[in-house]
Order: structure tokens, then sequence, then C-alpha cells
């Protein structure tokens, strides 16, 4: 999968529409010409199409009525100049374009031709109609302009997103782009990552178009979200020292369901034991011991039929990192379990029945969480979100999933792990994190049982609940990634060895 390289002093940061609009401002406060950064992202998406067009190709320049369509101009004018052949068409009349975009189509030496025209044929169509700062849905002569370019038989170049896409939400504002590749300017937008636009963008390409780290600093000041890119560098895992040994690496507690429903909670272990956790023990009822015991060597086996035999368990306060969830089952006999595992102040990963066993009393949970003092990590897919945010903000319509995971995250005064194609990680203080470094194979039972096992791992070494959770969802991602078609979720915890020598190697 391609990683975008993003410009030095700002990796991982994610800029949203309006803190883009304002390290531009703030760049050009600075003294740095409009123009000036017109003519660097123009050149920027102009390189990226030399590597698309053959020798002396033709260039299809789809040009907008606003500063993307500048950026078209000036890609036009630079490809013309290295001898492509190009053809120009314009959304909207010449002589309403403003602003820098108005010069930059003056320097533009050739014909403009109207976007109602019939596509020519061409070997590349630079799509700069509309960038991440769309705000309405497509409609008429522009959505059947974005119509005819998905039916054209050639690559696709976007500039700073595909047309159609919203910056922020990644929503499809009616019809959108279906991009090759995409240039984008500064750093990533939300709507790159987030679907359905990641699937509109293609390859991702990040240009540095000269702002400066100064301009990036006063766009991102001030936000109450503060978004990033999940991947190595946002989070860094635990390390052995030569003294080291199984008691200094944490003791991690999954609790299991009963006869007949013990595996997922022995998936969960073995992802919390290959990730690194010096021990892991399955507590389950008396009567699921034997079944579990069949499947288990370096995991250990503990009996818990109820919340108090849990709560004479976490007396022994080596027991630091707890997951509730896989297989457990629902109702109050959970919500007592989770009650007494929260209260223990321990670290807590919530998953599947733990957060169902809540449904629309997810107030209820948050209390348990606050009074305990637990530092919790909840791991909802779609569905569960909805069950357990029913009634609040979080699940009002029309929001993007950053913000509904970023409300979830206040809401219950914990890290939400939001799953899915684009897995949300947001934490009570403001973070966020986007995950789109995984596999669709990955969409396969049992698969989320680790996850929550390999944060749960983590946690028992140390790290806090955010970095556990954007460390495990992007291993979980990479080890699924590996594997590929047939994957299942027992092969998951085998992958993360070579998961692991590969960070640690630096490769």
């Amino acid at each position: 999968m391609h990683e975008p390289v993003e410009p030095r002093g700002i990796a991982n940061r994610l800029l949203t529409v309006e803190a883009m609009r304002r390290v531009d401002a703030a760049a050009i406060a600075g003294g740095i010409p409009g123009l000036t950064l017109m003519e660097a992202a123009g050149a920027a998406v102009a390189e990226r199409a030399r590597g698309l067009l053959p020798e002396g190709g033709r260039a299809l320049v789809l040009c907008g009525p606003g500063n993307n369509g500048g950026d078209g101009f000036v890609a036009a004018r630079l490809l013309a100049e290295a001898g492509y052949r190009v053809d120009l068409r314009l959304l909207g009349e010449r002589g309403a374009l403003t602003g820098d975009a108005a010069l930059a189509a003056e320097a533009w030496p050739g014909p403009v031709g109207p976007a109602e025209a019939e596509l020519a044929a061409a070997d590349l169509i630079i799509d700069a109609l509309f960038g991440a700062g769309l705000s309405r849905d497509l409609d008429g002569l522009a959505r059947a302009l974005v119509e005819a370019v998905n039916r054209a038989d050639c690559p696709v170049l976007a500039v700073d997103m595909p047309s159609g896409v919203d910056g922020d939400s990644g929503a499809v504002r009616g019809a959108a782009v279906a991009a090759t590749e995409t240039v984008t300017f500064v750093a990533l937008k939300p709507g790159h990552l987030l679907q359905p636009g990641r699937a509109r963008c293609g390859v991702l390409h990040v240009a540095d178009i000269g702002t400066g780290e100064a301009a990036f600093a006063a766009g991102i000041a001030g936000q109450d979200r503060v978004l990033f890119h999940n991947r190595p560098g946002l989070w860094t895992l635990p390390r052995l020292a030569a003294a080291s040994h199984k008691y200094t690496r944490g003791h991690a507690l999954v609790l299991s369901g009963p006869a007949y429903r013990t595996g997922a909670a022995r998936l969960a272990a073995r992802g919390a034991l290959r990730i690194g956790a010096g021990l892991v023990t399955v507590a389950s009822p008396a009567s699921a011991l034997p079944e579990n015991a069949a499947h288990l060597t370096a995991i250990m086996l503990r009996a818990c039929e109820n919340a108090d035999d849990l709560d004479d368990m976490l007396a022994d306060e080596r027991l630091n990192a707890l997951l509730l969830g896989p297989g457990l089952g629902t109702g109050p006999a959970t919500c007592d379990l989770v009650a007494v595992a929260a209260a223990a102040g321990r670290a807590l990963v919530l998953d599947a029945d733990a957060l169902t066993s809540f449904r629309s009393e997810v107030r209820t949970l948050a209390r348990h969480i606050r009074d305990g003092e637990a530092s919790a990590v909840l791991t909802p897919h779609e569905g569960e979100f909805v069950r357990l945010f029913s009634g609040t903000e979080a699940v009002a319509e029309g929001l993007a999933k950053t913000e509904r995971a970023a409300r979830a995250a206040r809401i219950a005064g914990a890290v939400v792990v939001l799953k899915g194609a684009d897995t949300v990680i947001a934490s009570a203080d403001g973070r966020i994190a986007i995950n789109d470094h995984g596999s669709p194979h990955l969409g396969t039972a049992g698969s989320g049982d680790v996850l929550g096992g390999l944060i749960a791992g983590l946690l028992a070494q140390g790290m806090a609940p955010f970095e556990a959770a954007c460390a495990g969802v992007w291993l979980h991602g990479d080890a699924g990634l590996r594997f590929g078609p047939g994957l299942i979720a027992e092969d998951i915890p085998e992958l993360i060895p070579a998961v692991l020598r590969d960070l640690e190697g630096g490769t």
C-alpha cells in the first residue's frame, strides 16, 4: 500500500479544510504571495502528471471557478511548456475568475474550451474542478462533468481532492471523481482517509508548497480537535531492557464466556501474548475450564463465575490490564463484571458483549469508568456504536466519523476505537487518529477479538490508552495486509512477530 510522504516537521498531522485556509492565510500574511503558492501547487501537479503521461502525450485539464482551477491553469501551462499537448476546459466564465486564479488564467497561453463540450480523448485527465472545501452537493453541469470523467478510459489525477469529495468527512457530495492518483498540499485532509472519499483518491501524494512550519502552526492553533494519520511515529512500542522479565511486561486478564462460547476470548488472549504481555490469563466459568485448557498452553487459566469472583481476583494488583466482552454474553451479569473491572482502576478494554450490555446506557458505563478512574478503551463496530450511544449527540445525523468518535469519547470518558475500513481512534482530550492501514481480508469472524487482545497486551506493557489503541489498530492492519486472501482470525497473532521485527528494524 502506498504511504503518503508528508513534508518534514508535520508528519502524521491532518488539516481540516478550515485549518488549511488558515495555513494559506498565515503564509500570505507572512510575506509569501498567494500566486507563489498557487504556482508551487500547480508545479507539483504537473510533476506528477509527467509521471503518468507518455512522452508528448495529451492531457485534458478540467478547471473549476476557484483556486483549485487556478492550480489547474498553472499545471496546464507547465505541461504545455514541457512539450505535452494540453486541452484545457473551464467550468464557468473566464471573466468571472478572481484573485490568484484569474492571474493564473492570464498566464495560460492557449485556448480555453467550454466544460459542456464532449470530453476529448486524452492520455490523462487532470481534475482541477473542486478541491477539499466543496460545501454543497454537485448538480447540473458540474455533476454531469464528473460523471463524464468517470466514464473516460484513461487515468485521472485529482488536484487536492477528487471533485465531489468533502474534505472533512470523506462524504460524496452528489457525485465524485474516481481518481487514479491525488496530489494534495501541505498535509492530508480527513477526507483523504475517511470512506468513501478514500476509495476515490487512488494513490495519495502530499506536496510541500512552501507555506512553512510557522504557517502550519498558525493553522492548527486553538483547535478543539487534533487530527492525526495513524502510523508509526505517532506512537512508540514498548522496548525490552536487558533486565526485562515476564513480570515487568505486565499481566493481561481476558474474561471468557461459558462453555461453547470460549473461542473469542482465546483469540484475544493469544493476541495479547503475541504483542508482548509478559503473562496472560483467561478467566472463565469452571464449566468452561476444560474447553479452554484443551486449547491453551502458555496462557494461564482461572475460574471466575461472577462479579464477586472477579473482585477477589483483582486483589492481585499485578493484573494490570483487563479485556471484557468477546463471547462474554450480554445482560446484567456482564454489566456487573464491567462495573467491578472499572472500579479496580486498571487499564481496561471493552468490546462486543461488554458494550452491547450497556445498550442506550452509556452514561452508566461512563460513571463506572470515571468513579474507578480506569483507563478505558472501547472498541465498537458500527452496530455496537449505535446501540451503546443511542440517544446521545454522538449519533446525530450527518456527522463525520471523526466527530462521532470524538463526541463518543467525551461522553464515555474513554478512548473510542470506531472500527471499519477507516477506523477512527478518538480520545476524550480531543486527539483523533484515522487509520487507513489495513485490508478488507480482516473482515472475518474473530478479527476484532484479536484487535482487543492486541490493545490489552500493549496496555499491560504500560502504553497509554490512546497510543495503545492507535498502535494496536495499525499492527492489526499490517498483519492483514501481509497475509491477504484466506486470512482467518487465528492467523493474525502469528503474523505479529514479523510486524514487530520490521518495525524494530526500521523497515
